[in-house]
């Protein structure tokens, strides 16, 4: 080994390192850390700001945020949008700068998607006590804010030595890397230890590959799921975020193909085949399809490929009904496939699926099962086209709304929510045409998440266009980005939804019984509720503030017409429409389990009470 040393400050050595790490899988490499974002004070600064400086854009490029927890919704929807094979770090400095990444932290974690924290931290040499914004604990000397990353990151390190970073570094890395251990990785960086020169060895800054693995499944694991599925005469596959991250949608398809198995898919898998492949059913759970759910209800064998099972999916585990009723789970982790009590099948998605599909050859589904369900398919493409159709001069509904959208977007859009109604409306109406065009942030449902989450999307896929839709709740949490957007010239789409209020929560406040109450944006009356008359906020013209140009629509075709416009446009560009409160999309089709006051005076909650003991008597245990 050499012994040649190069001297640098930590974080100049720490930015050198990372500009050298790569990612690869079958063949393909790129860039494991492709770029920074950050917003700087006096914690990194003179550390990690002086460093990108000095290495320039051509060794780190350096993108400028606004919200420290947007940066990181930034960082999650790039690497989401490459399938988790290239990430992006994010500095802050201390105190509330470093605070604000928990919300994108706990986000990337939930989700399995790679993003790299570098907050900035006190003082290691305590050269005063307290510092600006440090806080203090009385029995915990080495605390600081930064731990609250802890129980949100897939791994995390205070460096308070610059040698410590050799060993922290290049296990940073193979967290990121790994697709069965990877999420939110932070280095804490006390800010006197980044500015602290040292010397390092040449191998330190050596070029590195991390090959992302595609393990194959065990024999034995293997030869039951086969067994299991060639005994099943209702099977039914969930497909999950998975499908997407392991590329694994061909293989999805020719399995479906060969067996006709019907496929679900979850928030994070829709999109795993095309909405008009004949085995596709759609969403499936609580915001499901009501075709999807029957079948689940019957299915006798579920099969599980890259899905973590949430409530939502489950529909709170009353959804898997059929006596019997058994699961087979093919998943990059042990952990996600021993759920429910499943036959596991610890492999990659793609692999697994190739190996089932060979495994099965020669096995079909019974045509009664596929008649069945291909009827039931038919019948909610009907449901679909009802909820999209509308008069072109009327004042368009949330799903008329969609259906505009549908009759836009090309087959490599991309379309992007997370929080509110519209999840819902999405996972049950939206006819997903590519791998990637249905991006859901569901496992965190974070609000603000959807407009940084489009400027990664451009980021990593410039050229392609993309769809931030939000309604006025989830725009006023975070709009912020609409500037970097601007900023850069990335020519996001924002689709802006005015309801006045929290529809989603008013919605389900009503349904258990809690009246909508506080869920309006409305003023306050002499009764003290706000049930007045709307605010009268103009959220287009905020936009067209912080710098896109808007479009204003308050018909069908005007609403046409602008996204259209968007489309065609290479600035950012805001669709601004208020809609017709009137329910337009289908109900859902299986529950979801939010405890009802089990005490209450107001009739509402007692009549919710009682609805939600009927619906609670049947969720089970799969064991």
């Amino acid at each position: 080994m050499s012994t040649t040393t190069r001297r640098l400050t930590t974080a100049q050595a720490l930015v050198r390192f990372l500009s050298a790490q790569y990612s690869e899988r079958d063949g393909v490499r790129h860039r494991l850390i492709a770029g920074t974002w950050g917003i700087f004070g006096h914690g990194n600064v003179a550390g990690v700001g002086q460093a990108l400086l000095e290495a320039g854009e051509d060794t780190m490029p350096f993108h400028q945020g606004r919200n420290e927890q947007s940066m990181v919704h930034a960082a999650v929807g790039y690497a989401r949008q490459l399938n988790r094979l290239s990430a992006q770090a994010v500095t802050t400095s201390i105190g509330p700068g470093a605070t604000n990444l928990v919300t994108g932290a706990a986000l990337a974690t939930i989700n399995r998607l790679p993003v790299l924290l570098l907050p900035g931290d006190y003082f290691a040499t305590r050269p005063a006590d307290p510092l600006l914004q440090q806080l203090e604990h009385p029995v915990e000397a080495d605390v600081s804010v930064n731990d609250t990353l802890r129980p949100v990151s897939r791994y995390f390190d205070r460096i308070t030595r610059p040698e410590m970073l050799i060993p922290s570094a290049l296990n940073a890395m193979r967290i990121l890397a790994d697709p069965a251990d990877t999420g939110a990785v932070t280095l804490a960086l006390p800010q006197d230890v980044q500015a602290e020169a040292y010397d390092w060895p040449e191998e330190f800054f050596a070029e590195r590959v991390w090959r992302v693995r595609r393990p194959a499944p065990d024999p034995v694991e293997l030869a039951e799921a086969v067994r299991a599925i060639r005994a099943a005469g209702r099977p039914l596959i969930v497909a999950g975020g998975g499908v997407h991250h392991s590329e694994a949608e061909g293989a999805l398809k020719a399995l479906a193909d060969a067996t006709g198995i019907p496929v679900a898919s979850t928030q994070a898998g829709k999109g795993s085949l095309r909405y008009d492949h004949p085995a596709d059913l759609g969403g499936i759970g609580h915001t499901g399809t009501a075709v999807c759910d029957d079948i689940a209800r019957t299915a006798d064998l579920i099969i599980g490929v890259g899905t973590r099972y949430t409530d939502f999916t489950t529909a709170s585990n009353t959804l898997f009904q059929k006596d019997g009723v058994r699961f087979v789970n093919l998943n990059i982790t042990a952990f996600d496939a021993h759920k429910l009590a499943a036959r596991t099948l610890v492999a990659d998605a793609r692999t697994g699926l190739e190996a089932l599909t060979e495994g099965l050859s020669g096995h079909r589904v019974d045509a009664a099962y596929e008649a069945e369900y291909g009827a039931g398919k038919a019948r909610w493409d009907d449901v679909v086209e009802a909820a999209y159709r509308a008069e072109d001069s009327a004042v368009p509904t949330q799903t008329q709304v969609l259906g505009a959208l549908d009759a836009v977007v090309g087959d490599d859009d991309v379309v992007i929510n997370a929080a509110g109604s519209l999840p819902g409306d999405l996972h049950k109406l939206w006819r997903a045409r590519g791998p990637r065009q249905y991006h859901l942030e569901y496992g965190f449902s974070c609000m603000g998440y959807e407009i940084p989450a489009g400027i990664g999307v451009q980021q990593a896929a410039p050229g392609t266009p993309v769809w931030s839709l939000v309604g006025d709740g989830t725009y006023l949490m975070m709009p912020t980005e609409i500037v970097t957007a601007v900023q850069e010239g990335l020519p996001v789409n924002l689709v802006l939804i005015q309801n006045h209020g929290y529809a989603s929560i008013g919605g389900l406040s009503e349904e258990i019984g809690g009246e909508r109450f506080g869920t309006a944006y409305r003023y306050r009356v002499a009764d003290g509720t706000f049930s007045g008359a709307p605010l009268p906020v103009d959220l287009a013209a905020n936009a067209a503030s912080l710098g896109m140009d808007v479009l204003r629509a308050k018909t069908v075709r005007e609403l046409r017409d602008a996204l259209a416009e968007a489309r065609a446009s290479d600035r950012p560009t805001c669709v601004y429409v208020e809609t017709d409160p009137t329910p337009t999309a289908p109900p859902a089709a299986a529950w979801w389990d939010v405890p009802v006051a089990e005490v209450a005076t107001r009739e509402a909650a007692l009549h919710a009470r009682e609805r939600y003991d009927g619906q609670v008597a049947g969720r089970r245990r799969h064991l």
